[in-house]
């Protein structure tokens, strides 16, 4: 057996994402936008990767898809199966790694993957499973946040603070077209991209940083990692706000994000 040099860094990740699901409500139109993308017709297979609280593998079920999803928090799998037991008819949530997915070659017509693939800290693995379970002539399709915009500087900032361990890629470098055409290579065809928002209401960018730091995992192990050094957590505070402050406008904070779709060959 393998032994993964990354297990420890997914174990800090499986555990600082389950405080994830009061934000998911802002990712739901983002959902409904990456299904219309993606182009998810009635009885398609499709597969969510990185799941989380089932926004995306909900909205596909809701389009008339067979779905599954995955995802490495059990927390936000509970609440991805509250979610769905709403509706009529069945979606399986696993607990998973997207760097190793437990299904067979060519199993799903459709592979999507909602601001969750990116956070896998090996891009070739990472691809390279998603594209394995996908039907040859089936789409991928998934969301990811451009490295020079908010979010993608956000995490950037998370990243001086709280470097990664060796090898692990940042996860904005997915929300580059051209890495991620490097990344899809010629393993597929008709590459097509497309921007969108997700608008993030907040009363002033102090309380968009009160919210990241209980809601979003990263920035939430940045706080307890400074909280030793307060002159540091200080600096890193005013640094996400001052960036929180050029995205701000009329209550909301402005998340423009890229959306990638392509066919396998």
């Amino acid at each position: 057996m393998t032994t993964d040099p990354f297990a420890q860094f997914k174990a800090v990740q499986r555990e600082a994402w389950a405080i994830f699901a009061p934000t998911a409500a802002f990712t739901t139109p983002c959902a409904a936008a990456l299904v219309d993308f993606a182009g998810i017709n009635r009885g398609e297979s499709v597969l969510d990767v990185g799941c989380g609280t089932g926004v995306v593998a909900i909205t596909a079920a809701c389009a008339g898809a067979h779905v599954k999803g995955l995802d490495l928090s059990p927390a936000l799998l509970e609440f991805a199966r509250h979610n769905a037991s709403l509706l009529d008819g069945e979606i399986e949530f696993i607990e998973g790694d997207a760097e190793a997915l437990p299904y067979p070659d060519a199993a799903f017509d459709v592979v999507l993957s909602q601001f969750g693939h990116m956070f896998a800290p090996r891009p070739d693995v990472t691809i390279a499973e998603m594209l394995r379970v996908l039907k040859p002539g089936g789409r991928i399709a998934f969301s990811t946040w451009p490295p020079e915009l908010i979010v993608g500087r956000v995490f950037a900032l998370v990243g001086r603070y709280l470097p990664p361990p060796p090898g692990a890629a940042p996860p904005p470098q997915w929300g580059s077209p051209d890495i991620i055409r490097e990344r899809l290579g010629d393993a597929v065809i008709d590459i097509e991209f497309q921007r969108d928002e997700m608008r993030f209401p907040t009363l002033s960018p102090r309380h968009y940083v009160a919210t990241m730091e209980q809601t979003i995992g990263p920035v939430a192990k940045v706080v307890a990692t400074l909280s030793d050094d307060p002159a540091r957590l200080v600096q890193f505070r005013r640094e996400l706000q001052e960036l929180a402050t050029q995205s701000f406008a009329h209550n909301i904070i402005c998340q423009p994000f890229l959306m990638t779709r392509a066919v396998k060959r």
